[in-house]
């Protein structure tokens, strides 16, 4: 499409809206703004008007406010209440200082649309240059109640900083990023993306859903709003709870049941390392036999174990590791006297065991002798001793419940 072409005709473009739904209602909290050209018969994105880097940024400016200003009418005639999602660059929003954007909205605010009813989307991408000059723009942004979302979050890792000096209310995460990466390696995007995400105060929004496992990777992962064709298409028309594609409701009842399925399966695993480890806790005699007490409780754990060791409240490994090597048992008495207090959660975990007495699972981590994926299952021997067995990959692997 020729960009003259779309400035000077105006009145053939047409705004749609795809809606944004909520992982707390499962209803439709908001529409993201896009829009339609008029071809003949035909209409078409302006997708490529909006990416191409050779438009104008006045004619983007132009479009964008003719197609917002549409937009806002419709919501007032349809007496609409969701939030209104919109798309700016640094480079539009740099026009003259920003001003158009929001003189056009405090002119609609005068006509009752609230300005905390719009969610300015930026790109992570527009972060790389002028940040100090976008962030001030923004922040005034805020002042007048503005919502501000940055798009495609996690694609520059390095921008973090700046993420959280903005503190937005929204952080938007494509879950194309799903396909192309490797799945570990996104869980710990994922990881880091969550943590910002409840240190800053910001919800998270997953886009670009486009199929059942996307949706129930997005709840899964703390995502407060979804988005994505696998929901609703853009349309004209506001859609509503009724008129999107799949019942979000019922998709996630039966992810909260597969979890709690999980969950117990999880649970009985430890209830069942737990009792293995009581009714061989009449052999524990202290540190004075302590290899023979770790010795003894190996053939109990076969299947599940590859290394055991015991560890006293600092944290000092006070036993010799005990290591499965080729179906067998050895005895690495080097790792005694190691500390292992240095690492994040162990001193917490040791004293929730000794407060509770009940042993405790860890998270799935990578172990930094093997690299692979493990998990390590402790158990308080007295109120100074516990004892740690690592869970090999293997049995993880088998057993759905210990992946996750």
């Amino acid at each position: 499409m020729d960009p003259l072409e779309i400035v000077g005709n105006l009145h053939n473009l047409k705004p749609v809206f795809q809606p944004i739904i909520s992982a707390i209602r499962h209803d439709v909290i908001g529409y993201e703004l896009l829009g339609r050209y008029k071809n003949g018969k035909e209409w078409l994105s302006l997708g490529a008007f909006f990416h191409d880097t050779d438009v104008p940024d006045e004619f983007k400016v132009d479009v964008d406010q003719y197609l917002l200003e549409l937009a806002l009418d419709n919501l007032l005639k349809e007496n609409k209440e969701e939030l209104l999602f919109i798309n700016r660059s640094a480079q539009q929003l740099m026009v003259n200082d920003g001003e158009d954007l929001l003189q056009l909205l405090l002119l609609y605010e005068e006509k009752g649309f609230s300005l905390n009813r719009v969610v300015l989307e930026v790109t992570e991408h527009d972060f790389d240059e002028g940040f100090e000059v976008l962030s001030h723009l923004l922040l005034y942004y805020k002042t007048y109640g503005i919502q501000i979302a940055i798009d495609q979050v996690g694609a520059k890792s390095s921008n973090i900083d700046r993420i959280r000096q903005l503190e937005p209310h929204i952080l938007k995460i494509d879950t194309r990023i799903i396909r192309n990466n490797n799945p570990d390696s996104f869980q710990d995007i994922m990881y880091s993306l969550s943590m910002l995400a409840r240190r800053i105060g910001a919800a998270i929004l997953f886009e670009n859903i486009e199929d059942n496992y996307q949706l129930h990777f997005a709840w899964k992962h703390g995502g407060r709003y979804y988005q994505g064709f696998y929901l609703a298409r853009p349309a004209f028309d506001f859609k509503s709870k009724i008129d999107l594609s799949v019942n979000v409701e019922d998709k996630v009842s039966q992810y909260i049941q597969r979890e709690k399925t999980l969950v117990e399966q999880r649970l009985k695993h430890v209830l069942e390392w737990e009792e293995k480890v009581k009714q061989l806790l009449p052999q524990w005699d202290g540190t004075r036999r302590v290899d023979s007490f770790i010795e003894n409780i190996t053939a109990s754990f076969e299947q599940e174990s590859f290394r055991m060791y015991v560890c006293n409240s600092d944290g000092q490994q006070v036993s010799a590791n005990f290591r499965k090597k080729d179906e067998k048992w050895i005895m690495e008495p080097d790792k005694k006297g190691s500390n292992w207090a240095f690492r994040p959660y162990f001193l917490e975990n040791m004293m929730q065991m000794k407060t509770w007495n009940r042993g405790t699972l860890s998270d799935i981590y990578s172990d930094i002798e093997t690299r692979e994926m493990i998990r390590t299952f402790s158990f308080p021997l007295s109120g100074n001793h516990f004892l740690f067995i690592d869970i090999q990959y293997s049995f993880i692997f088998e057993n759905e419940s210990l992946l996750i």
